[in-house]
């Protein structure tokens, strides 16, 4: 037999599936083992592996990205969400991920490139829940307004819960909300509340302006009631008196007029100077 056939038929019993697996496990990911059914707890490290009699599936290590699309939670006031779709980011602890492969059976996901996803059903679900729960909370006129504290929410939630779980193996990143899509008639009823914040907002302008107009007049009658006040309180008896004297006497150096005015208030009987061609009159 030729050596070429030789060296094949060894080549293909040595890296038979029934024999063990080879490959390479990418930076940022780690192997894990199955031999005859059972799972090993130490995970193969990245670089060149050769297993023999197992199997070997690569995961993950890195942040992954799970994509929860059309949901529809109802809000506070029992109104639902039309749409409602988010993003998760977690990581875990590369050294437990043939442990958590082995508590959550069939819970993991294969991506591209055939690297899995560990956990990665177990995310979606907590996350699915923690989104219903928070959006909950609030009135559904709100949600679409409350976005990154939804968000924030659903972080903090999903984060305790795999906490309590699994202490130290997971780490929530962050949530996105990339969409929220409200019923029609919620949101006629967002654009009402708008339109009637608008008019809310013009009618308070127009009380301040009317209120700024009316403190203006009343500085202006204060003002002026003061000057009168101030006039009055220098118009005194002897004041009047000296002024009434001085037009008596500019009008007694008019010698040409016949017109004597005497004040109703003179406190002194006039003098009359008549002319002397009427002495011995009528």
């Amino acid at each position: 037999m030729p050596i070429e056939i030789v060296t094949l038929a060894l080549a293909g019993l040595l890296f038979s599936p029934f024999l063990g697996a080879f490959g390479t496990i990418e930076t940022g990911n780690v192997g894990v083992q199955t031999r005859f059914g059972t799972v090993a707890m130490e995970e193969t490290q990245p670089g060149i592996y050769f297993a023999p009699f197992a199997s070997i599936r690569e995961f993950s290590a890195k942040e992954i990205a799970v994509s929860i699309d059309h949901l529809t939670p109802k809000a506070a006031d029992n109104l639902f969400i039309k749409n409602l779709d988010l993003t998760v980011y977690y990581k875990m602890d590369s050294s437990k991920v043939a442990e958590i492969e082995t508590k959550y059976a069939g819970q993991s996901r294969l991506l591209d490139h055939n690297v899995w996803a560990p956990a990665y059903r177990l995310i979606e679900t907590l996350a699915w829940n923690a989104a219903y729960q928070e959006v909950s909370k609030l009135p559904s006129l709100v949600v679409h307004q409350q976005r990154d504290t939804i968000a924030l929410h659903i972080q903090q939630l999903l984060q305790h819960e795999l906490n309590e779980s699994d202490p130290k193996v997971f780490t929530v990143a962050r949530v996105v909300i990339r969409n929220v899509v409200t019923d029609p008639a919620i949101e006629a009823a967002i654009q009402q509340a708008v339109n009637n914040q608008k008019k809310l907002e013009a009618m308070e302008i127009a009380v301040r302006i009317a209120e700024k107009e009316a403190e203006v007049r009343l500085k202006e009658a204060q003002g002026i009631a003061k000057a009168n006040e101030a006039i009055n309180n220098s118009l005194t008896p002897s004041y009047l008196q000296h002024e009434s004297n001085k037009a008596l006497m500019e009008f007694a150096q008019h010698g040409s007029t016949s017109t004597v005015v005497i004040p109703a208030n003179m406190n002194f009987a006039p003098l009359l100077t008549l002319p002397t061609g009427q002495a011995g009159g009528r």
